[in-house]
């Protein structure tokens, strides 16, 4: 049986319930969660897929302090692989506790480097030294960080390791042990939609190491760089003058998750406006282009740089002895190893080491970039596409030197969208609305990379991160779309234009919209047999309703969106005038939660849809054809109105009454919100009301359930029903209830939109776009204001 977007369970039928999140099983080790299914997840999990980690509110973390003996680094050349490292080991691993402030939220693994599917690496943790970073989907993607202050080194990024001398050990005879005697204090860690932040003091120096990854609305060309900050800066906080030096390198794990894969690399210098750069290129031996290695690319270059200055220095080698020279003399050797080995063969790195001098307290700082340049990008029918960065630069290397130069601008465009989200947020839901917000943004673009079309035109794809893995998934991208609706409408139609340029070619046979663009991310190959994992209500409403809230929003190109597209946009209107008001027996988002027929949620998106046409209808210059689809979702709704409502008068039921055993069971109808977001205007309020009260009753410590018997939710869909119910307090407690999830819960992987509302504890699911959801009171609130 296919799967597909919040795919992930086991295949059942109507009545047969999925295992009870109560029911915990081991979680499988990394190499069995390759590309999972969506409805796979609760067959392999029993309900709950509990990652360990560190569970607490915001002020309660752990840290080393300065000074303090480090643990053992975990990571030797024995036991440095994802199924060696347990799930206690992704937690905070550093022994000694103390207060940590964490600003506005603690995210459960915190965005580092977020700029596509392929340059996606986090923190499996609150605190920065001794915890190695991960791409999103558990493999390290290994960054160390060192500093020395007077001659003492302190680690203070990553878990690096160099060899000990242990000279009283073993009974009077010397030992060595691999590890590091100290860290840096963290003091705190502040998350905004674009920056991670951590403040960290030793040796009488304050450091900043700030990851910023650029959102970038409207300017398409500065989105497309597929390149991240990094920034460590350092001053003196105790008023004397010190001799400070900094360290920084990356793995060659950032080129593969398969650590036997054999990798190159080789220093490079790259002049640009400001001076010249000093770069490592590191790439896997054996390019495979457009193919994946346990989600990672295994094609591209991996391109890690920093500017020259007279204090600068670099060195590839073995990890332990590089960290070991720039520990002992506080600089390297500006040599490249020449032996070319496996990524796991004495784990090569690639370091930077600057010296700063004698530091007062004027801050100074070390800027540096990490990402990955891939050509081509995706394939689409055939066609080899390459990022749209190449239509605006001559090389990799021009794109580099941009980059750098505008670090300055960088930081302030990001100020500014931070201060706006931030604001936009509190006022709308508080300050636990402005932090789901800080850790939703970045994990919404991630998901996406912008292309040159077949055409010359700019399009974009979406990935469907850690589940299914398609190409540009329609019930992805739908849960998603908030986030660009509110900040940046242009780039939402650019997602939405292969979709619709796939089934205006004639290849899609169906009347209905497409699920995908392919079953597995980077090659969009269509399915010209009309196969996939068709949804054909639920992607017919998604696309209808996407297309009517980018009109809405964009009202110029909109019209000019409208006519081009009126063609499919009316047949797959007509399709669901056809098969509505009653859906009957169809697959749909929620998927994993049970087949289902005759669904109240999925009629209510139908008939929403057919409404968003009339608007479309409207904007394109068809009123006969506005007319009519708006006279049929008003006989629609009677009808939705009539026989959704629970005889008890009480809730809407999950199923149209009566049908399959449909009275007394309930759903949360996020569907709702479309209808709010476009002024469709069909609900009636008594509908609203009702619903509100019956969700401020039936929710757990950690939310709302997304459908009886289960106790799992999904925060996007929580966050659509906060929106459509804000004039009502159930609204705030949805925001606060997915809040104290996101800062408390055990499972340190990246922000997961499936989770249990009773431990808190991930289901399935990390790091997909579909946080975009989160945006969904700000985009009505924006649309309201006349957005």
């Amino acid at each position: 049986m296919p799967v597909d977007d919040d795919d992930v369970s086991i295949p059942v039928t109507e009545t047969s319930p999925v295992a009870p999140a109560s029911v915990p099983a081991p979680v499988p080790p990394a190499s069995a969660r390759y590309r999972p299914r969506r409805r796979d997840f609760l067959r392999f999990s029993g309900g709950v897929a509990a990652v360990g980690g560190l569970a607490g509110t915001i002020g309660s973390g752990v840290l080393a302090p300065a000074g303090a003996a480090a643990a053992v680094s975990a990571r030797s050349d024995t036991a440095r692989s994802d199924t060696a490292r347990s799930d206690t080991a992704r937690s905070d691993t550093v022994a000694a506790t103390g207060n940590l402030a964490a600003t506005p939220i603690r995210p459960p693994a915190a965005p580092l480097v977020v700029r596509g599917p392929y340059v996606s690496t986090w923190l499996p943790a609150t605190v920065s030294p001794a915890t190695w970073q991960e791409f999103w989907q558990g493999h390290t993607t290994a960054m160390g960080g060192i500093a020395r202050v007077d001659g003492v080194a302190y680690m203070f990024m990553g878990d690096p390791g160099i060899i000990l001398n242990v000279p009283n050990g073993n009974y009077g005879t010397p030992s060595t042990v691999e590890g590091f005697e100290q860290a840096l204090q963290q003091t705190g860690l502040e998350v905004t939609p674009t920056r991670t932040v951590f403040s960290l003091e030793g040796g009488g120096v304050g450091f900043t190491l700030e990851f910023l990854s650029p959102v970038e609305p409207g300017d398409l060309t500065r989105q497309s760089i597929p390149l991240s900050y990094v920034v460590i800066s350092a001053r003196s906080i105790d008023g004397a003058t010190h001799d400070v030096q900094i360290y920084a390198d990356i793995s060659g794990e950032w080129c593969s998750a398969d650590d036997t894969q054999e990798i190159t690399w080789a220093p490079a210098q790259v002049s640009y406006s400001g001076g010249t750069l000093q770069s490592w290129t590191v790439q896997l031996a054996n390019q495979q282009p457009l193919t994946e290695q346990n989600q990672q690319a295994a094609w591209g270059t991996t391109v890690w740089s920093t500017p020259v200055t007279s204090g600068l220095t670099y060195q590839s080698g073995q990890d332990i002895v590089v960290r070991a020279q720039f520990v002992d003399n506080g600089q390297l050797t500006n040599t490249s190893d020449p032996n070319y080995r496996p990524i796991q063969d004495n784990w090569p790195v690639f370091g930077f080491a600057a010296d700063l001098g004698k530091l007062g307290g004027a801050a100074q700082s070390v800027p540096l970039s990490i990402g990955l340049v891939r050509t081509p990008a995706v394939s689409y029918l055939g066609q080899d596409l390459q990022p749209l960065w190449t239509s605006k630069f001559s090389s990799w290397q021009d794109m580099l030197g941009f980059f750098h130069a505008d670090l300055a601008a960088a930081r302030q465009r990001a100020d500014l969208l931070d201060a706006k989200i931030t604001g936009d947020a509190t006022a709308a839901g508080g300050r636990a609305y402005a932090g789901l917000s800080a850790i939703a943004l970045r994990q919404a673009y991630g998901g996406t990379e912008l292309v040159v079309g077949p055409g010359g035109q700019p399009w974009a794809f979406l990935k469907e991160i850690s589940s299914d893995g398609n190409v540009s998934t329609v019930d992805v991208l739908f849960p998603a779309s908030p986030a660009w609706i509110y900040a940046d409408p242009g780039y939402l139609a650019l997602l939405l234009e292969p979709l619709l340029s796939y089934a205006e070619s004639g290849d899609w046979p169906e009347t209905f919209a497409p699920h995908d663009l392919g079953s597995a991310y980077p090659v969009a190959s269509g399915h010209n047999d009309g196969g996939g994992e068709n949804m054909p209500v639920e992607e017919s409403g998604n696309m209808l309703i996407m297309a009517a809230a980018y009109i809405q929003q964009a009202p110029g190109p909109g019209a000019a969106f409208a006519t081009a597209h009126y063609t499919i946009l009316k047949q797959w209107a007509d399709y669901l005038v056809a098969n509505l008001p009653d859906p009957g027996y169809q697959n749909q988002t929620d998927d994993f939660a049970g087949s289902i027929a005759h669904s109240v949620n999925l009629a209510l998106k139908g008939i929403v849809a057919v409404a968003a046409m009339s608007k479309i209808a409207v904007v394109a210059g068809h009123a006969a054809d506005a007319a009519s689809y708006q006279s049929q979702a008003r006989q629609f709704i009677s009808y939705w109105v009539t026989h959704a409502q629970d005889p008890s008068a009480a809730h809407l039921d999950l199923t149209y009454n009566g049908a399959d055993g449909g009275n007394g069971t309930w759903g949360t109808t996020y569907n709702g919100f479309a209808d709010r977001l476009l002024g469709t205007g069909l609900i009636p309020s008594s509908v609203l009301a009702e619903q509100a009260a019956w969700y401020e009753s039936v929710s757990n410590l950690f939310g709302l359930p997304l459908q009886v018997p289960h106790s799992y939710a999904k925060s996007d869909w929580q966050m659509f029903t906060a929106a459509w119910l804000s004039q009502y307090p159930v609204s705030q407690q949805l925001i606060e209830q997915v809040y104290t999830y996101a800062n408390t819960t055990p499972s340190r992987v990246p922000f997961s939109d499936l989770y249990d509302t009773i431990s808190g504890d991930q289901v399935g699911f990390q790091a997909r776009p579909v946080q975009g959801g989160i945006f969904a009171l700000l985009a009505l609130l924006h649309r309201n204001a006349g957005g």
